[in-house]
């Protein structure tokens, strides 16, 4: 069975095709700066070295023709002209409280997911146009939409409920809702697999650490709470965003500064986080060359984003009541021994004994603890596509299912 996985962002679009027979990747790439002059694809089959096609792009329209083109295509393509598509995945950000889990796509989803693109819209209306566009050129290809927000469906109302007025959540659904659940979900499935344990017997604390960060409380194989909310701009300190802060600086800086609600989204979304403590960059390898060198604010800006990744860690530990295995992913954490180590150091108290050796990695799956360690503690790649992939197959197989009962 052969699935394309697509990922459809505002300037650009990821896609992975799956052989889920083999579990293998045929084919994947990304479509950058999609309406720009400069866009292009990046392009990867199989084993040959991945190469750029400077090519127009003007619209996801003409970005989602251009794949399904390179999947087909002579020389760069991974199929055979008489070789099909059998399902298509996509990611979606928010599904809101419609959905708790992956859906098929009919008329009746693509119109609440436009509903809640005001919850999310810099992310959904992309995601829901990748749908559309996908049907219209693939007629009789089943269409899927996995949400990010669905593995935290499960959060008890108590966790998701914001102490305002009861009335907004009524009206507005103004709730936590949670996101990155699709590598939440996988890394946490996965870090029980490696180290030979039934997942629902274990307390799992996962961290995604990334240009965006959100940490998980996964108790018996289920999100009961995670740090992002209503937006993903709560939580920890991340590369431009602010996380968690006294709401009461919001109109405070609004009055001083003279800026109107989307001058102060755009600080808060946009030039806040370690970006705006340091003054330099968010991306974290600058900040670690730079705090080497002495650079104090990109020091201060490491150690504000560590810090409110020990806190959370505690917090959601005791949402658990203990902690059996903490999971680094995501480019931060999958990629940087120093700020794993600098965040393992401030969980002494919990028994985290880390393995300096062990945790001398990057990109690759280990477990970094000491064998002693009364936490293990592990890298774990994110992989959301194979996660989507895997969702869209049991779909699709069920969908057969129904067809010749």
């Amino acid at each position: 069975m052969r699935v394309l996985v697509l990922n459809c962002g505002s300037s650009s679009v990821k896609y992975k095709l799956f052989n889920m027979e083999e579990k293998t990747i045929s084919m994947h790439g990304t479509i950058e700066r999609i309406g720009m002059a400069s866009s292009r694809i990046k392009h990867k089959v199989m084993e040959q070295k991945e190469f750029t096609i400077e090519q127009t792009i003007p619209d996801h329209q003409k970005a989602v023709e251009s794949i399904l083109q390179l999947l087909t295509h002579s020389e760069f393509g991974a199929l055979h002209p008489e070789q099909k598509i059998h399902a298509v995945g996509h990611r979606v950000v928010h599904g809101g409280e419609y959905f708790h889990q992956p859906v098929l796509v009919k008329d009746d989803v693509i119109e609440k997911l436009e509903r809640c693109s005001e919850m999310a819209p810099l992310h959904n209306p992309p995601n829901v146009m990748g749908i559309k566009i996908c049907r219209n050129l693939m007629p009789g290809v089943i269409q899927t939409a996995v949400f990010d927000t669905a593995f935290h469906q499960t959060m008890p109302d108590y966790a998701y409920t914001y102490a305002l007025p009861y009335k907004y959540y009524k009206k507005y659904r103004t709730r936590k809702y949670g996101f990155h659940g699709t590598s939440h979900k996988y890394v946490s499935n996965r870090a029980a697999e490696i180290i030979g344990a039934d997942i629902n017997d274990l307390n799992i604390l996962t961290c995604h650490l990334g240009n965006g960060s959100s940490l998980c409380a996964v108790r018996k194989g289920k999100s009961i709470d995670t740090t992002m909310g209503f937006t993903p701009m709560a939580g920890v300190a991340m590369g431009t965003r602010c996380g968690n802060l006294d709401p009461a600086i919001i109109p405070f800086l609004a009055e001083k500064e003279k800026m109107d609600w989307h001058q102060i989204t755009d600080l808060l979304n946009k030039q806040s986080g370690v970006l705006g403590v340091s003054g330099l960059s968010s991306d974290f390898r600058d900040l670690e060359k730079a705090a080497g060198q002495g650079h104090h604010r990109s020091r201060l800006a490491l150690d504000v984003f560590i810090y409110s990744v020990i806190k959370e860690i505690g917090a959601l530990t005791a949402a658990m009541d203990g902690l059996d295995v903490l999971v680094f992913t995501a480019g931060i954490g999958e990629n940087s021994p120093e700020i794993r180590q600098r965040v393992c150091s401030g969980l002494s108290y919990m028994g985290v004994e880390l393995d300096q050796d062990r945790n001398n990695i990057r990109g690759i799956e280990r477990i970094i603890s000491m064998d002693q360690s009364k936490v293990k503690v592990l890298v774990v790649p994110t992989d959301e596509e194979l996660m989507i992939a895997k969702e869209t197959t049991k779909l699709y197989e069920r969908s057969l299912s129904h067809k010749s009962a």
